[in-house]
């Protein structure tokens, strides 16, 4: 079968132009989108009255075989085909000869290549919501078994004000659960049916392409199609959405491979997700989080790509488009992968409690608190700060805890201090007392927990 748009043409390609055009190697991942494209697009050409019911029925059997084959292949096919969907049509022709040829009426594959592009998209995201969701639900049943486990809270990466190990990872469930929502949000307009926009006018045949669209599962269709063809808005959607994801097990990566030091020895990493060195046996390096951390480069890459590949493009369809699946096929296999590794990381942490409770011993995290008992004295806060800060030099310069400071100590700063000062000083005590709705009290956190359950019913 010769090129599919031959007709004018009397010359040959150039062969290191037809290597510099085809993009089958890269989106022969698009096979099983482009059959269910094509089956539906058959089903509209039958109603249209295009194709017989017989014809329909017969092309719609050997679209299902070639699935059936391309399914089984163990090696991408190689018959020299521009893409996957030229590669298809060959196959079709093979199975039911001329007939293959009217499949192709009223489309392009303009509005073919779209549309497949946006139900393997629809399919990825599907599958990514559930492996976000998955690490979602280890974060919150872990912080269910912290509540009262406690650790520094850091701002600057300097010793702030305790927090319960729960809270801490509840903050990354929130940014999981915003990052899905933003899926969720861009799925809707990802979830638009180009097919029947053919090259760039739409068609004169009579495919009614909201049944079109009811058939594919999209939620309606792309209302112009000019825009329709050469939109790629959902694709740069993604990888922003993407990049978000990344940046966000970034953070979370930084923190393993931090607490997972000698100097914090917060937790223990699995044999699982670790890897030694070469020269220094005792060596045991956190390899996958430092890979997802790296990882972000890829998917800030693929979305500046993206944007670059679309400014400035005229309407309608350019070929620059086709660069489009490099960035989107890399976006969705980087955060995929690193969605499932983190989860993987995560599961074989071993937390050390005491190890976390012991860094707060004479760490000033709980000065805020001493600040807060004269408030409550009715000092105004600007004096109280002046004041526990003239404690805390106290202690630097002698050597002494703040909470292990006598009270007699602590009066000869404040005559306000009374006996009770020395309980709000203790780092539980400082925990339970930011009972505010998103606090790291444990009665806070209980609720924070209980809206963490909910919003994974969803």
């Amino acid at each position: 079968m010769g090129k599919l748009w031959g007709g004018r043409f009397t010359g040959t390609t150039d062969k290191e132009v037809e290597a510099f055009t085809a993009s089958l190697s890269l989106d022969y991942r698009l096979w099983a989108a482009d059959l269910e494209g094509s089956a539906a697009h058959a089903r509209a050409l039958e109603k249209a009255g295009v194709l017989s019911a017989d014809e329909r029925q017969q092309i719609v059997a050997a679209l299902e075989t070639i699935g059936r084959d391309l399914s089984e292949a163990t090696v991408p096919v190689s018959s020299g085909a521009e893409d996957i969907h030229s590669e298809i049509e060959q196959r079709l022709s093979t199975l039911v000869g001329g007939l293959s040829g009217k499949l192709h009426t009223g489309r392009s594959r303009n509005d073919q290549v779209a549309t497949a592009t946006r139900l393997y998209l629809r399919e990825e995201l599907e599958a990514l919501d559930g492996e976000l969701k998955s690490v979602q639900a280890w974060l919150a049943e872990t912080a269910a078994k912290h509540l009262h486990t406690l650790l520094p809270g850091l701002t600057h990466l300097q010793h702030a004000q305790p927090v319960s190990l729960a809270h801490h990872l509840l903050a990354y469930f929130w940014m999981l659960q915003r990052d899905r929502e933003r899926f969720a949000d861009a799925r809707k307009r990802v979830n638009r049916l180009p097919l029947g926009s053919a090259a760039l006018a739409g068609t004169s045949y009579p495919i009614d392409r909201a049944t079109v669209a009811k058939d594919l599962g999209f939620d309606g269709v792309c209302e112009n199609s000019l825009d329709a063809v050469s939109d790629r808005d959902f694709v740069v959607e993604f990888l922003s959405a993407g990049s978000l994801v990344l940046v966000h097990l970034s953070r979370l990566a930084e923190e393993i491979i931090m607490w997972s030091t000698p100097e914090f020895g917060f937790i223990t990493l699995s044999d699982a997700v670790t890897t030694g060195s070469s020269i220094m046996p005792q060596k045991k390096n956190p390899d996958v989080a430092e890979l997802i951390r790296g990882r972000v480069g890829r998917l800030t890459g693929s979305l500046v790509g993206s944007l670059t590949m679309l400014k400035g493009l005229p309407l309608a369809y350019n070929r620059d488009l086709q660069e489009d699946k490099v960035h989107l096929f890399q976006g969705v296999d980087t955060v995929r992968s690193c969605v499932r590794l983190a989860e993987i990381c995560l599961r074989g942490i071993t937390f050390h409690p005491e190890k976390m409770r012991q860094a707060l011993n004479g760490d000033f995290s709980n000065a805020t608190d001493l600040a807060d008992y004269l408030v409550r004295k009715n000092l105004p806060f600007r004096e109280a700060h002046e004041v526990v800060g003239k404690v805390v030099r106290e202690c630097l310069d002698t050597g002494v805890a703040l909470e292990s400071l006598t009270v007699e100590k602590l009066r000869t700063f404040s005559c306000l201090i009374g006996d009770d000062a020395i309980q709000c000083l203790q780092p539980e005590n400082v925990v339970a007392a930011r009972t505010t709705e998103g606090g790291t009290s444990p009665a806070a956190v209980a609720v924070q927990l209980e809206k963490a359950r909910k919003a994974l019913e969803c």
